[in-house]
């Protein structure tokens, strides 16, 4: 999923670089929930992850 936040924010950059400013706001906008989509399920799986018993 990080990758994809990745794909999106250069694809963004390239976007704005050209002046497409309708399609790099839409890519920087996915790039920004899939960021935190992967934030919290890193988190989620850093609190669940592996507990010894």
């Amino acid at each position: 999923m990080l990758r994809y936040t990745i794909i999106f924010i250069i694809l963004a950059i390239i976007a704005g670089i050209f002046g497409f400013g309708g399609i790099a706001a839409g890519a920087a906008s996915i790039a920004k929930v899939l960021f935190f989509i992967f934030l919290v399920l890193f988190i989620i799986s850093l609190i669940t992850g592996r507990r010894k018993v």
